[in-house]
């Protein structure tokens, strides 16, 4: 009953927009989020026996996101739908033939699929944007003009309340959907839920939040300010990284440092 009655009261406070003080906004956040720069490109679509409306612009916008080395490609239409899917290398992106050809482009690190955005994150400072996001739209295009699927993986999705979670663990989630990660999409990234132990929330920052410089801030300023107002049994936030990625990020500096070295 009291869970019940906790997770109904945390509804509530969702239709509250005037509780300004606490949620997560751009306002909220300014210190993690930069103006964004929006720029349009078009591309002439091809013409195509198949497609009736071959002779329409498809239209791909670009937005900075409060990473300088993370780009957010938006075709205008949806790329995932719901969820979000992560490629921190190229290796991991065996189910997108999309995420494979963007990784054919010089000078790209990793990609993110959101609902309706792409992220592309770059390998270093001295890699300029120009050629990639030439290369990219001209991919991006191309690819939804096709009609191939996006992918055939599994992305990751909303947080989703099951009866196997404890009254807290729901709330997290609940909180997490429905204030934060939508937000945190907006800029190009993802929050995952890794779990809840002794006082401490584990997250995953995926997407244009992973290596940010401002990552620690919008986690402890922002994610964890809003997750202890809510719920007094939460002490901290803690990213964490899967064993996989732990394992890339170690082969890719060990591979910046041999480049540097030559």
């Amino acid at each position: 009953m009291a869970a019940s009655l906790r997770l109904t009261v945390l509804r509530l406070l969702r239709l509250q927009e005037s509780s300004s003080s606490v949620r997560f906004s751009v306002k909220d956040r300014s210190q993690c989020r930069s103006l964004w720069s929006v720029q349009k490109h078009s591309i002439q679509a091809q013409q195509s026996q198949n497609k009736p409306f071959s002779g329409r612009w498809l239209s791909v916008f670009t937005e900075d996101t409060p990473n300088p080395r993370s780009l957010k490609f938006l075709p205008g239409k949806p790329v995932l739908g719901t969820g979000t899917l992560d490629f921190p290398t190229s290796s991991s992106a065996e189910c997108s033939s999309l995420a494979r050809k963007l990784f054919q482009v010089e000078g790209v690190k990793s990609v993110f699929f959101g609902p309706d955005f792409i992220t592309l994150t770059k390998m270093d400072d001295d890699v300029e944007w120009a050629d990639i996001k030439r290369h990219a739209i001209e991919i991006i295009a191309k690819f939804f003009e096709s009609g191939e699927p996006v992918t055939t993986g599994v992305t990751h999705p909303e947080s989703n309340v099951s009866e196997e979670d404890d009254e807290i663990v729901s709330m997290i989630k609940e909180l997490l959907d429905t204030r934060i990660r939508p937000t945190v999409q907006e800029d190009g990234g993802d929050v995952i839920f890794k779990g809840f132990e002794d006082g401490t929330v584990k997250l995953k920052l995926v997407g244009s939040c992973t290596g940010c410089p401002s990552s620690t801030v919008t986690l402890k300023n922002g994610i964890q300010n809003m997750l202890r107002f809510y719920i007094p049994e939460v002490d901290d936030v803690e990213q964490v990284e899967d064993e996989l990625d732990e394992i890339n990020m170690k082969v890719f500096s060990d591979l910046e440092k041999k480049l540097e070295d030559s």
